[in-house]
């Protein structure tokens, strides 16, 4: 798909913020996908931090997809489990020890197993 006028993509984006914020939940779910499509971490983030579990989702499948561990390390320090899951398995695919050791000193038995293992090999 290409991608869309960045002008225009500012203007839709903004309309729907404008029809979300007055209580249009079909406003809400395409500013979602709106930004998906841009690749949008600030507007996911912003509707992540305002509570939506689906710019959540999708936010933290993004950061994984662009290898943003700082992005995927702020929602799992803010008890997000799979953004949690999701920065375990970047940080070994990336063998970043220092981000498994910092999961690890923090309770999470599964960083604990990868870093074990990695430092094993």
């Amino acid at each position: 798909m290409a991608q869309p006028d960045p002008t225009t993509a500012q203007a839709t984006l903004a309309a729907l913020r404008d029809r979300a914020e007055r209580g249009d939940p079909g406003a809400v779910e395409e500013l979602i996908d709106l930004a998906v499509e841009l690749g949008d971490m600030s507007e996911l983030r912003r509707l992540a931090d305002a509570g939506n579990p689906t710019a959540t989702d999708e936010l933290i499948q993004l950061a994984a997809e662009k290898g943003d561990l700082g992005e995927l390390r702020r929602l799992s320090d803010g008890g997000n489990a799979t953004a949690a899951d999701q920065l375990i398995e970047l940080a070994t695919e990336q063998d970043n020890l220092d981000e498994l050791r910092r999961l690890a000193a923090h309770g999470n038995t599964t960083a604990a197993e990868q870093l074990g293992e990695l430092t094993a090999e």
